[in-house]
């Protein structure tokens, strides 16, 4: 069985794979090269040219190798690896199955127009070679359905789950990783000196030395987390927006904490996000935008008390799979709506959803308010997901896609 797929995670570009990965003796990662973008010729050669490149490339390194049962793609992106799969998979009796994550030509709209040509033709290519696959998942129902009536493509969904690391970070690794990470980022640091030589302390957390102890901070701000590959489906002036007015009723005293609000990822529209942050002059509110290692990140959002995720899906038909990963760590989080996101937050239960930056600055509002309170909302939202079902990835592939295996 083999895994291709060209598409890089959300969080985890540029970073080395977890260490569960690296030391599996069932997994070979296979590196694919990257043609660098060619800066001569019209955009739509340079496209070309690459997409071709890749076609090659990927042919290549599948057909060195031998062959599997099962090549599982997930898609997207799905240009050109779709059509290379198959074509791989007739000469080496492969069967290719498509893990649909999203359209690409619905990605690609976003930067180029709905009726570019390239998006038209990106569609129709993917309608065609998708036909092709012997078996299809999905990540949500509403997707299943699009598949069947518009695609003609049966699918099953199989939603995302959290891997086993994402859960609850104990005390003293929250105060190791924030000890860490106050190394590099002023915002985990200490605002106060410790009480003596044997205490240890970061914004968060105290550690008595000799006993080992660790306690949260009294007084301590509240820790929000987003994660985004800093894309156009993600619209961060709505976090700042609300950001402004949590900053304006902190200063008003409205009984709010003060926040840390980290956002990790790498993608190409950081650096414009973080000119608007540096112009902001908050005092009650800190931003950090650090780049994680794989096994930190799921340490973060077990320590965290609040996420925030801003993915508007391009199709309307997918889920973020960030949302999955912090529901592995129970932690409750406020999410932008889009058509399918009720198969995934629940509104009032394991969270909320707004529709714009008035609505999550009131959220965040009353989220915060007398933080931290055990009897509030954020607390009930947390205890809702440690009670809810808490299937994982490993044991969702069991119940669902095992089976259909077994039956081809």
């Amino acid at each position: 069985m083999s895994y291709s797929s060209n598409k890089h995670s959300e969080k985890r570009r540029d970073s080395k794979p977890h260490d569960e990965l690296l030391q599996s003796d069932r997994i070979q990662i296979v590196q694919l090269t990257e043609l660098q973008n060619l800066a001569v010729g019209p955009r739509v050669l340079q496209y070309g040219v690459k997409v071709a490149f890749q076609a090659v490339h990927l042919l290549w390194m599948l057909m060195w190798r031998e062959p599997a049962a099962y090549t599982f793609l997930q898609n997207p992106p799905g240009l050109p690896s779709i059509a290379v799969c198959w074509f791989a998979g007739c000469l080496c009796g492969s069967k290719l199955v498509i893990d649909w994550h999203n359209y690409g030509y619905s990605i690609m709209g976003l930067v180029h127009g709905p009726s570019h040509p390239l998006v038209l033709l990106a569609k129709w290519y993917e309608k065609l070679f998708g036909r092709l696959s012997h078996m299809n998942l999905c990540v949500t129902t509403a997707m299943r359905e699009d598949l069947a009536e518009n695609w003609r493509i049966r699918a099953v969904t199989v939603y995302d789950r959290p891997a086993a690391f994402f859960k609850e970070t104990p005390l003293d690794l929250q105060h190791e990783l924030f000890m860490k990470l106050g190394r590099t980022y002023a915002a985990f640091r200490a605002r106060t000196d410790p009480g003596g030589p044997a205490t240890e302390r970061s914004a968060f957390t105290e550690r008595d030395t000799q006993s080992g102890t660790v306690m949260c901070l009294r007084g301590r701000p509240a820790l929000l987390v987003s994660s985004t590959s800093w894309t156009e489906d993600e619209d961060f002036s709505i976090l700042l927006a609300a950001l402004e007015k949590f900053e304006q009723l902190t200063r008003a005293g409205d009984g709010l904490p003060s926040l840390i609000c980290v956002i990790t990822g790498k993608g190409p529209l950081k650096a414009h996000y973080s000119r608007l942050i540096t112009q902001k002059s908050f005092q009650h509110v800190q931003i950090c935008t650090p780049w994680l290692e794989a096994e930190d990140y799921p340490l973060l959002l077990g320590s965290a008390d609040l996420g925030v995720c801003l993915h508007k899906s391009s199709s309307g038909l997918d889920l973020p799979m960030k949302v999955v990963d912090m529901f592995g760590c129970s932690l409750p989080v406020c999410a932008v709506n889009f058509k399918c996101l009720h198969e995934l937050v629940k509104h009032e239960e394991n969270g909320l959803v707004f529709q714009n930056s008035e609505e999550l600055a009131a959220q965040l509002q009353m989220l915060f308010s007398k933080f931290p309170d055990p009897a509030g909302k954020l607390s009930q939202f947390r205890k809702n997901l440690r009670e809810s079902e808490r299937l994982r990835w490993d044991e969702s592939w069991t119940r669902t896609v095992l089976p259909l295996l077994m039956d081809t």
